[in-house]
């Protein structure tokens, strides 16, 4: 069953989730960056079926995330690559595994992905940093505010945390 789309909404946020698709897409864009291309491999690494991954090898395609290109003819045989967009999925992916590492629901005895530095080989991790000076921050403290393209009903969520918060 496919999920509402998120066209229209004003939100950058939605925009990607809405180029994802759904949990699978995020899982075989997860496998491509990870190097796998082929669907054969993509299926085995998740158990998808081939109708759901069919599915949503198109959608990706479609939302400009992977490319198809023909490896073997008789039969066709396509390999699944990642476009300039779909790397950019990288930094969502790296968040997710972060936060998944910090929570470790699986009781797992350690992360199950290391991220490293491919010349130095040291450990890398998101933070957040100080766009101006590229200062890291110590102890984030966020506030979030309306952009140029915020439309009427982002106005209105971000107005609504100012009056939740005057509250008594």
């Amino acid at each position: 069953m496919k999920s509402k789309s998120f066209d229209g909404m004003t939100c950058s946020i939605a925009s990607v989730l809405d180029a994802l698709g759904d949990r699978w897409g995020v899982l075989i864009v997860r496998d491509l960056a990870l190097g796998l291309a082929r669907y054969d491999d993509l299926q085995q690494s998740t158990g998808i079926t081939n109708a759901t991954l069919s599915s949503r090898l198109k959608a990706l395609e479609g939302n400009g995330l992977i490319v198809r290109q023909r490896y073997q003819s008789r039969p066709d045989r396509y390999e699944y690559h990642l476009t300039p967009r779909g790397r950019d999925i990288g930094i969502v992916l790296l968040a997710l595994a972060q936060v998944g590492d910090a929570w470790n629901l699986a009781e797992l005895e350690g992360p199950p992905l290391r991220f490293l530095d491919a010349q130095s080989g040291h450990a890398i991790r998101l933070a957040l940093v100080d766009a101006e000076t590229g200062e890291p921050l110590q102890r984030p403290d966020l506030r979030v505010e309306a952009g140029p393209g915020a439309d009427d009903i982002m106005h209105w969520r971000l107005e609504q945390k100012r009056v939740r918060q005057t509250e008594p």
